[in-house]
């Protein structure tokens, strides 16, 4: 069965306030390959795993109609406190148990959740609900993380570097699929036209606060904490006076570039 490690309100608060959209190459590699495979209009999207709806909203933008479904009830009701369109709906479901009729979705997506569902079940899942000529598109962001600003860049890196290798001592066994740039889930979709792209990258403007704030959204850390509160709570306390320190600012709020390397699984559905 899926793995669910995102479920509590906390975490799912955390998850909706600090974790960053798909970026502009991410996206734009989506809506190229629909708009290269698709024969005829995109009806229906579905975004599996949402989480609170970042990569949801995206799509939103761009299709018809939209459906983000999660197994956590938190992340669907943190999505659906948002402002979102009248064509973005949620729906609280496994990944494995998708309440669509067989060939009925023409595009299905996941960003950063598919290594934490039942890859067969999962798949078994997509074969049935993607329409003949469907598109699929599962992506997630790597460890591959910069951070720039200034000439501090490599040291605010080292930071980051030295504070992630701590924290994903904590880390579950599924981020293996991470590691391995989604090969065995790109293996795994049983479509003959599918491409595997791992070379995607995107600079997100962040602040340090946000950057902070996605150290704690992540499993890991919410791990940590779990085993140790106020070692956790320090920790991140410490990363953001450092990460300061080293810009020789003294706001929070002050902005600088995520750099993150994504990798992408993309398949069509044959007739």
């Amino acid at each position: 069965m899926a793995t669910q490690l995102f479920e509590g309100k906390g975490h799912a608060a955390v998850y909706q306030k600090y974790r960053f959209a798909p970026g502009k190459e991410l996206q734009q590699l989506i809506l190229s390959y629909v708009e290269e495979k698709r024969t005829s209009p995109t009806e229906l999207v579905v975004d599996v795993g949402c989480g609170s709806g970042q990569g949801t909203l995206f799509l939103a933008e761009h299709f018809k109609k939209v459906v983000g479904t999660d197994i956590s009830e938190a992340q669907i009701q943190e999505g659906r406190d948002a402002p979102c369109p009248p064509n973005l709906s949620y729906l609280v479901c496994p990944a494995e148990e998708l309440p669509f009729e067989d060939g009925s979705v023409d595009l299905l997506t996941s960003f950063t959740a598919a290594h934490w569902f039942d890859i067969e079940k999962f798949m078994k899942e997509v074969v049935r609900v993607v329409k003949p000529h469907g598109c699929v598109a599962l992506s997630t962001y790597t460890v591959d993380m910069r951070l720039h600003y200034g000439n501090c860049s490599e040291k605010l890196t080292q930071i980051f570097e030295e504070v992630k290798d701590l924290i994903f001592k904590y880390s579950h066994g599924r981020i293996k699929h991470v590691l391995e740039n989604y090969e065995e889930i790109f293996e795994a979709l049983p479509f003959r036209d599918k491409r595997r792209i791992t070379d995607i990258f995107d600079k997100i403007p962040m602040t340090v606060a946000g950057v902070v704030g996605y150290l704690e959204s992540v499993s890991p850390f919410q791990t940590y904490m779990k085993h140790d509160p106020q070692a956790a709570k320090t920790l991140l306390q410490e990363t953001e006076k450092r990460f300061l320190d080293t810009m020789g600012v003294s706001s929070r709020e002050t902005q600088l570039e995520f750099w993150v390397r994504h990798v992408c699984v993309l398949g069509c559905k044959g007739p």
